[in-house]
């Protein structure tokens, strides 16, 4: 009875996510696309290699296109918009680089840049249009942050004894921009992979049974669900060499980090980026497609074949998105 149960479930699991298809809107682009910001069902920023920076304001059925001047090697891993007009780009090493703009991508006011030795800066999070935070790999074994105030005008780097202290081989994968998230009004929770993979709070540090011990191994993408005062928090990873493996890829928490759980079944491959949608319904995605959960994590559907290195719901709204190498995607129902 048990196993009738079971099949039953998972067929209609099946069932339910083929009902959501993910479509590729835009396909050509000769850049890797990593950094996405979906402001409404209507706007949405991209940004990636080549200093190249995308928007939409109509849904996405038609985008423009610039390549930043002066900045047309470097690859900007993540962006923050805040609608049709203002956004933030990350550049991500050689130097690392944050630019702002107001004119709606017309022009770029860089706000911070750091030349550095090993300087790689990894992702942005903001909590609000004031309040932001960019963390980057470690550089004499403390992990890299900076913080703005200002609605990312200008950042200040946290005192060198207020930095992260990493595990040897221990670093950030700038791999979608989605490391770190807020997880309250004041606290930011981030996690880590390589030889070692680990999800810090503030000052607490804990182990993830995530695949880790490689340089290709770990956490890339952490996601949270609000409710109330409670957290479901899940993060993704796996092996970017071995883009079909499910072992150790996918982890889950309700008590910000005490326990984990592993789901019953996982995601279909390595992932770079997972994005909490609306009630228990999740989505993720990486080189070899997109899975959607409808229970807070705990079993997986591969709807999309598709790779993509991040994902994204609107911010105000119900659109989500997807960029990967050349290409947009649209999650459709």
């Amino acid at each position: 009875m048990k196993k009738i149960f079971l099949i039953a479930v998972v067929c209609f699991l099946f069932v339910a996510a083929k009902a959501q298809t993910v479509k590729v809107i835009v396909s050509g682009k000769k850049s890797s696309l990593r950094g996405l910001s979906v402001v409404s069902d209507k706007v949405i920023w991209v940004s990636g290699s080549g200093g190249t920076v995308g928007k939409s304001v109509d849904g996405g059925d038609n985008w423009t296109w610039t390549t930043v001047k002066a900045f047309e090697k470097t690859d900007f891993r993540d962006i923050e918009a805040f609608d049709a007009k203002t956004a933030i780009i990350m550049g991500v090493d050689s130097p690392a680089y944050i630019l702002k703009t107001v004119d709606g991508g017309s022009t770029w006011t860089t706000v911070y840049s750091n030349n550095t030795k090993g300087m790689f800066l990894d992702a942005m999070e903001f909590w609000n249009e004031m309040s932001g935070i960019v963390i980057g790999d470690p550089i004499n074994d403390k992990i890299f942050i900076a913080r703005t105030f200002d609605g990312g005008k200008t950042w200040k780097e946290l005192p060198d004894q207020y930095f992260p202290v990493a595990l040897k081989g221990e670093a950030c994968f700038a791999s979608s921009g989605t490391n770190i998230a807020a997880l309250n009004l004041r606290e930011a929770v981030f996690v880590t992979g390589g030889t070692h993979s680990r999800m810090f709070i503030r000052d607490q540090k804990f182990e993830l049974p995530l695949l880790q011990g490689k340089e290709t191994t770990g956490a890339n993408s952490v996601g949270v669900k609000h409710v109330k005062k409670q957290h479901t928090i899940i993060v993704v990873g796996g092996d970017f060499t071995t883009k079909d493996s499910t072992t150790k890829n996918c982890c889950i928490t309700t008590d910000d980090g005490k326990t984990f759980s592993v789901p019953a079944i996982g995601p279909h491959g390595y992932r770079s980026c997972v994005e909490y949608l609306h009630g228990n319904d999740w989505v993720t995605c990486g080189i070899n497609g997109v899975d959607l959960s409808s229970d807070n994590g705990n079993t997986w559907t591969w709807i999309s074949k598709d790779g993509f290195n991040a994902c994204r719901k609107a911010k105000k709204g119900k659109a989500v998105f997807f960029v990967g190498n050349g290409k947009i995607g649209k999650l459709y129902e």
